[in-house]
C-alpha cells in the first residue's frame, strides 16, 4: 500500500498550458518538485479554449464523465480531460464545459470586454474541481489553490464539503497573487456562490464585493495556510495576511526561489 502523501494543485493557470502571470511557471515547478520529493501529485485547471488540445495531447477521461454541476439553479455537464505534464510523470486534469470554456479567449472577449458570465464560470470551476476529486476517490492531504478563480474553494472545503470522507484529512493552502482584473463578478456573485443549503449568506460576506481583492481575501481567510505568490500584491492583502494568528504564512521569496519553503510547508501540514 502506498504511503505517499497526496498533493492536489488547483489553479486557473499552469505552464505550459496557460500563462497569464509568472505564477503559472511556479505551479508547474511546484508540481514537478513535489512529485520528485516523493509526494503523489495531481493538478486541476480549467480547459480554456486557448489550451491547445492536440499540441498538449488532452483526451477525455470517460470513467469520470457524467458529472453535472449545479450552479444558480441550473445544471451544467462537466467534461474532464487529462494530459501528462511534459517531462514529469504526473497528470493534469482539465475541467471543460461547452457553455463556459469553449471560446477563444480567457476572461475577456476579442474587444477586451469582460465576460458577463465569469461569475458562473468561477463557481462552476470551484465546485466542479471538488466534485471531480470526489469522483476520483483520491483523498489529498494538501490542496494548494492559486489564482483568484480558486478563491471559493477554501470556503467550500470548510463548509459544504467538510464531511466528505475524501476531504477528511485535507489541509488547504491559498496563494495570494497579483491583481489581474479591475472588473467585478457581479452584484449577485455571493448569491450564485451558495451551492448548498448548508451555506449561509454570512459565510460569503467576504466575497460580496466580487472583485479580485474580494476573491483573494476570501480564499486566504478560509485557508489553513497562506503564501504570497507575487511582488505586486494589493497592499490591503499584505497588511491583513502577512501575519495571521494560527496560520502558517510564507512570504514571496522571488521568482528564482528553489521553492524549498513550499515543500517544507507541504510536509508540515501533511504531518498534522
Amino acid at each position: 500500500m502506498s504511503t505517499k502523501k497526496r498533493i492536489l494543485f488547483i489553479a486557473n493557470e499552469m505552464s505550459p498550458y496557460l500563462e497569464l502571470t509568472e505564477f503559472a511557471e511556479i505551479v508547474n515547478k511546484l508540481a514537478i518538485k513535489s512529485n520528485d520529493a516523493g509526494f503523489e501529485v495531481r493538478c486541476i485547471m480549467p480547459r480554456f479554449g486557448t489550451v491547445n488540445e492536440r499540441r498538449h495531447r488532452l483526451h477525455e477521461v470517460v470513467r469520470l464523465s457524467g458529472i453535472n454541476v449545479s450552479v444558480d439553479n441550473d445544471d451544467y455537464p462537466l467534461q474532464i480531460k487529462v494530459a501528462s505534464l511534459p517531462n514529469a510523470r504526473l497528470q493534469v486534469y482539465f475541467l471543460d464545459n461547452e457553455d463556459f470554456f469553449k471560446r477563444k479567449y480567457v476572461f475577456n472577449d476579442e474587444e477586451e470586454q469582460w465576460y458577463d458570465d465569469n461569475d458562473l464560470r468561477t463557481v462552476f470551476f470551484c465546485k466542479g474541481a471538488l466534485e471531480t476529486v470526489k469522483k476520483f476517490g483520491w483523498p489529498p492531504e494538501i490542496i494548494h489553490c492559486s489564482g483568484w478563480m480558486t478563491g471559493l474553494i477554501p470556503l467550500y472545503l470548510k463548509t459544504v464539503y467538510k464531511k466528505e470522507p475524501v476531504f477528511a484529512q485535507s489541509k488547504v493552502i491559498y496563494t495570494i497573487g497579483s491583481s489581474t482584473f479591475e472588473e467585478k463578478l457581479g452584484e449577485d456573485f455571493a448569491k450564485k456562490a451558495i451551492i448548498h443549503n448548508s451555506l449561509k449568506e454570512k459565510d460569503l460576506e467576504v466575497f460580496k464585493g466580487a472583485t479580485n481583492y474580494a476573491l483573494q481575501r476570501g480564499g486566504a481567510m478560509y485557508a489553513d495556510a497562506i503564501t504570497f505568490g507575487a511582488e505586486d500584491i494589493d497592499q490591503r492583502l499584505v497588511d491583513e495576511f502577512s501575519k495571521v494568528k494560527g496560520k502558517k504564512v510564507i512570504p514571496f521569496k522571488g521568482w528564482d526561489t528553489d521553492l524549498t519553503e513550499y515543500l517544507e510547508l507541504y510536509s508540515d501540514l501533511a504531518a498534522k
